[in-house]
């Protein structure tokens, strides 16, 4: 018996050792290229650091981005950027997918590679063709403005109008994948629901809001979470598009901690300023996990 017992420990150790040897290859990755760079703009968050001085100044960086209107404005902007992003990308996705789940395949299969198609394609490639499409001489967009009579509009010029128009961009390259989760989604709730709803004469939207949206639901958080992350970190069409002009109208967080960080050489302000984000990411995960996670069944 005791021999068996030493037997199997050993086997146990031998799977646990394994186990441990195929994660050490993402494990290692995960640990040099996030927790060790995350730590270390923790770390640098509480110095005075620049190319010529390196000194630790407590939590100065932090409250002096209470004062800096630069900042603020940023925040303002990257909100706003998730207020009004986020809850357009879920409606319009779902709607899509809802209007093409019961299409022949191939017409299924082309709408969702039409709307994914923006999600593979390159950064530069998308921001290329909406800085013209945005430009105010030679545009689409002012040209079809034109033949209604609408004078030229500055879309990336105008404080007015940069926001809307980045936050346009942003809805286009982020639907892609909420629609192709959707229709998977959508082809994993069983029929039978529906066809007892059809049968106690049920309308589509009685179908829909007791039927598909619950059963959507693990869908939708993590949709929802993803989403709001990406748009928080919203910065290569900042850069490429606007630069965070007019007058920062366009600035947002991300875009600050690049600036402060390798246009200003203040790494210590432009960690504090990420350690921030991260804060505010982390709670509103956890208040949607909260709100979101308590319908989902795993």
């Amino acid at each position: 018996m005791e021999a068996a017992a030493r037997k199997t420990r050993s086997f146990i150790r031998r799977d646990w050792l394994m186990s441990y040897l195929f994660l050490l290859p993402a494990l290692g990755f995960f640990l040099l290229f996030v927790a060790y760079p995350m730590l270390k703009g923790i770390y640098i968050s509480f110095f005075d650091y620049s190319l010529r001085t390196f000194s630790f100044v407590g939590l100065d960086n932090y409250t002096a981005l209470i004062h800096n209107t630069t900042f603020l404005k940023s925040m303002r902007n990257t909100l706003l950027l998730v207020v009004i992003t986020v809850p357009i990308v879920i409606l319009f996705s779902i709607f899509v997918a809802v209007s093409i789940y019961r299409k022949k395949e191939w017409a299924r299969s082309f709408f969702r590679g039409v709307f994914y198609l923006p999600a593979v394609s390159s950064v530069v490639s998308i921001t290329v063709v909406w800085g013209w499409i945005y430009h105010p001489n030679y545009g689409i967009l002012n040209y079809l403005g034109s033949l209604v009579g609408l004078e030229p509009v500055s879309w990336l010029g105008d404080q007015r109008t940069a926001l809307l128009a980045i936050i346009a961009v942003l809805i286009t390259t982020s639907v892609g994948q909420p629609i192709i989760l959707y229709v998977a989604s959508l082809g994993n709730i069983p029929t039978s629901y529906r066809e007892a709803a059809e049968i106690d004469r049920a309308t589509p939207w009685q179908i829909f809001i007791k039927i598909t949206w619950p059963m959507l639901m693990p869908t939708n958080l993590y949709i929802i979470v993803i989403t709001t992350i990406n748009t928080f970190q919203c910065f290569a069409l900042i850069q490429l598009l606007t630069s965070g002009g007019p007058v920062y109208s366009t600035s947002t967080v991300m875009y600050g901690v690049y600036e402060q960080a390798f246009m200003l050489g203040h790494f210590g302000s432009a960690s504090a300023m990420g350690v921030v984000l991260a804060i505010i990411i982390g709670i509103i995960s956890l208040i949607q996990f909260k709100f979101f996670g308590s319908d989902v069944e795993y």
